[in-house]
């Protein structure tokens, strides 16, 4: 990941709504959540909400989809995946008795929502 594309996602996440619907959107897997639950959950107002999507989205954090009437957004796995890695990149000098967890951590991340399918 570039140094850019690091920073644009971090400061998406830097603010407390948009890090709340972005855990959120993690919690809910591959499945997702349309924008009312997501709305619901937080107790976002609509217009506030849409644009912590969009600003998540432009990060390359949230992808969405259309089903029927709802739009329903998810965590992009890989790119969470890549920012973990690019954030442990040269981890602890190499020893990984400091930080083995987070380098693990961010391996599964890259696996989905469903750390069994690595």
């Amino acid at each position: 990941m570039e140094h850019k594309t690091a920073v644009t996602a971090l400061s998406a996440l830097g603010h407390a709504g948009r890090l709340e619907v972005f855990r959120l959107l993690v919690k809910a897997g591959v499945e997702g959540m349309a924008a009312g639950e997501i709305a619901r959950a937080t107790g976002s107002l609509p217009n506030t909400l849409s644009a912590n999507l969009n600003i998540l989205s432009g990060a390359g954090l949230v992808q969405s989809r259309r089903e029927g009437r709802s739009i329903i957004y998810t965590a992009d796995y890989a790119r969470m995946g890549q920012l973990l890695a690019f954030l442990v990149e040269d981890c602890c000098a190499g020893k990984p008795e400091i930080c083995g967890v987070v380098t693990e951590i961010a391996a599964r991340s890259a696996c989905g929502a469903d750390a069994g399918s690595c």
